[in-house]
């Protein structure tokens, strides 16, 4: 489990401490600092809400992840944190329903520990989306180095420099400390034209960004493989240029929320702020580059 301060940041530029006048005591008060600060109306039909704990208790520290799984809760008492701020659901569907899950074992002993810890739990999914820039997609490009390749200031197509499939997914293993990548594609194929697509937006949409003539390469999050993959595979076999490079969900959004701590730390003072990397999903056996 890696964790970043970002509070340390603040020691490289004096001029913001001395700035600083917010100085939140509780997570409801974080909270309607975030809303200040977006650039977007708050939406009234959201999953943007406190799922768990008391949003009125004492603020002792911030903690920021993708997900709020057991590690990265035990990782935030480690730390001295009390508020953990989450982009993806913490209790393992989009809307957070708990209903099905009371007499769940696994359930019931995430919640106990959330309990006796006094931890209170937000989700930032929607709105760190909908303001502008896109928060996600500015911490991940500034990851992927794409930036100075971005094509008319876009946040999603990007012309960067002659590289080959099997190299890039390579680099971006590294670059992400994965375990392993997967990639469809012809290994050798070369390429200059690249779209960016966090998350799951689907299946659908990946197809129709490989229809697309100006994207060769789509760096993805996660698809059904009944959809991308099996459009991709076909493209190829009938001989079309396209490729797409699988870094998972929290890989391709991750460094969002790494960008989202250090974002707080701009409005929010007198308070530790840290970000959670979380650690991998899964394992991998075998063979892997």
């Amino acid at each position: 489990m890696k964790t970043k301060i970002v509070c340390s940041l603040f020691f490289l530029f004096p001029v913001i401490i001395c700035a600083q006048t917010n100085q939140p005591k509780t997570p409801e008060e974080v909270v309607a600092l975030i809303k200040k600060n977006v650039t977007c109306d708050w939406a009234s039909q959201t999953v943007d809400n406190f799922k768990a704990g008391d949003p009125n208790s004492t603020l002792k520290g911030i903690a920021v992840c993708m997900f709020a799984d057991m590690q990265t809760l035990k990782t935030a008492v480690e730390k001295g944190c009390n508020f953990i701020i989450a982009h993806e659901p913490v209790y393992y569907n989009h809307l957070d329903e708990t209903e099905s899950f009371a007499n769940d074992p696994v359930f019931q002993e995430k919640m106990k520990f959330i309990k006796e810890n006094n931890l209170v739990i937000f989700r930032f999914h929607d709105h760190i989306h909908m303001t502008k820039p896109d928060g996600i997609s500015v911490g991940m490009i500034n990851k992927l180095g794409l930036k100075e390749y971005s094509v008319n200031g876009s946040l999603t197509f990007f012309k960067i420099p002659e590289k080959i499939v099997a190299g890039y997914a390579k680099e971006l293993k590294q670059k992400f400390d994965m375990e392993s990548i997967r990639y469809i594609g012809n290994p050798e194929m070369k390429f200059t034209k690249v779209a960016f697509m966090a998350g799951a937006p689907g299946g659908q949409r990946h197809i129709q960004m490989l229809r697309n003539p100006d994207v060769e390469v789509i760096i993805a999050g996660e698809a059904p493989e009944w959809e991308t993959y099996l459009y991709t595979n076909d493209a190829i076999d009938l001989g079309k240029s396209k490729a797409v490079i699988f870094l998972g969900h929290i890989k391709s959004e991750e460094a969002g929320m790494e960008y989202c701590a250090e974002w707080l730390g701009t409005f929010v003072s007198g308070v530790p702020i840290y970000f959670i990397e979380n650690k991998a999903n899964f394992k991998t056996g075998g063979q892997t580059f």
